[in-house]
C-alpha cells in the first residue's frame, strides 16, 4: 500500500477551491467571496470563503482546512475504534451553495483525507467525500445530468463503484426522524483506503473536477425561472429539513464541533433563511407534493455500471 500524501491533497484542494469560487462568482455576476485566513502555530491552516446576497446565489461557502491534532475526535473514530486516541492530520474542502430561486437546487460537496497515528500499531489513512443535490422542485433532466456526472466521477475505481457510492449517498443523506431522503443524492464514500493511495487520490480529483460541470448547467437552467411567494415559502420550509440533517445527523458537523474548529466555519453550510410550520402538508398532487414521491425516493437516474 502506498503512502498518503497530505501535501498533494492540500495543493489539489486549495486549487479546487479557487476554481469553484471563480466559477460561482462568474455565474452570480455580482457578489464576491469574502476570504479569511487562519494559520496556526502547529502547522494548521484554514481558509474559509463565503459569498452572501448575490444576484443568483443567496449564500455559498467553500471552506478549506488543513488541521493537525493530538487526538482524533469521536466523530472520526466511531467506526474505527482502533484509532481512538490517535494523533491525526486532516485535509478537507467542504462547500455548499444555496441559490435564491426556489427552482434552483441546493448542492453540497466535501473532499477529505485523514492520516492517523496511534500510540501503538501502524498508522492509518483514509479518504472520504462526494457530492449531492437537494432540489425543492424536481426536474428529470436535472437529475439525469447530475447522476451522469456522478457516475463519470467514479471512473478511477472502475465498474460497480458508482452503484456502491450512490447507495451509500442515498443511505447517508437521510433523515430517520422524518423517514425521508434529503435530496436526490449523488455519490458518497467514507473510510476509503483501497486499493491504494494513488487510486483513492485519483477518485478525489475526479469527483472534485466533476462538480462544476455537474452543477452549473442545472443552476443556469433554473436561475431565471419565475417564482413567487408560494415557491419561496416551500423552499424555506424544505430548507428546514436541510438544517435538521446538518444539526442532528451530519458526521462532518459533529467532527467540526468536536475538533474545536471555528464555529462560524463549521456552521457555514446552514441556509441563510429557513422556517418551520407545525404539521404542514403539501396539497396532494401538487408539484410540492410530488417532490418526495417522484424525486426524493431513491431511483436509478442513469444505468448503473
Amino acid at each position: 500500500m502506498s503512502n498518503p500524501d497530505p501535501q498533494a491533497l492540500h495543493e489539489f484542494l486549495t486549487g479546487l477551491q479557487d476554481r469553484i469560487c471563480a466559477a460561482l462568482e462568474r455565474e452570480d455576476g455580482r457578489a464576491r467571496f469574502r476570504e479569511q485566513l487562519f494559520p496556526g502555530d502547529d502547522g494548521t491552516f484554514a481558509r474559509p470563503r463565503v459569498l452572501e446576497g448575490g444576484a443568483v446565489i443567496e449564500k455559498a461557502a467553500v471552506n478549506f482546512t488543513h488541521s493537525r491534532g493530538p487526538k482524533l475526535p469521536p466523530a472520526a473514530t466511531e467506526r474505527r475504534p482502533e484509532l481512538v486516541g490517535a494523533s491525526f492530520e486532516a485535509v478537507s474542502l467542504s462547500m455548499i451553495v444555496h441559490p435564491e430561486n426556489p427552482y434552483a437546487p441546493t448542492t453540497h460537496m466535501n473532499m477529505r483525507g485523514f492520516v492517523a497515528t496511534p500510540e501503538a500499531g501502524d498508522p492509518g489513512w483514509w479518504v472520504g467525500g462526494g457530492f449531492d443535490l437537494t432540489p425543492y422542485y424536481g426536474f428529470e433532466e436535472d437529475c439525469i445530468h447530475w447522476h451522469t456526472q456522478a457516475k463519470a466521477a467514479c471512473a478511477p475505481l472502475g465498474r460497480g463503484t458508482y452503484a456502491r457510492f450512490k447507495k451509500d449517498c442515498d443511505d447517508y443523506f437521510y433523515l430517520p426522524h422524518r423517514n425521508e431522503p434529503r435530496g436526490i443524492g449523488g455519490i458518497f464514500f467514507d473510510d476509503l483506503n483501497e486499493p491504494d493511495w494513488e487510486r483513492c487520490f485519483a477518485l478525489l480529483q475526479s469527483a472534485g473536477d466533476r462538480f462544476v460541470p455537474a452543477y452549473l448547467p442545472i443552476l443556469q437552467r433554473r436561475r431565471a425561472m419565475k417564482w413567487g411567494e408560494r415557491e419561496r415559502d416551500f423552499q424555506l420550509w424544505r430548507r428546514g429539513r436541510y438544517a435538521e440533517f446538518n444539526l442532528v445527523w451530519d458526521r462532518g458537523t459533529r467532527y467540526g464541533l468536536q475538533s474545536g474548529r471555528r464555529i462560524e466555519s463549521v456552521l457555514a453550510s446552514m441556509p441563510p433563511v429557513a422556517h418551520w410550520r407545525y404539521d404542514w402538508q403539501a396539497e396532494p398532487g401538487s408539484r410540492e407534493d410530488r417532490l418526495v414521491s417522484d424525486f426524493l425516493e431513491p431511483r436509478d437516474w442513469v444505468e448503473p455500471d
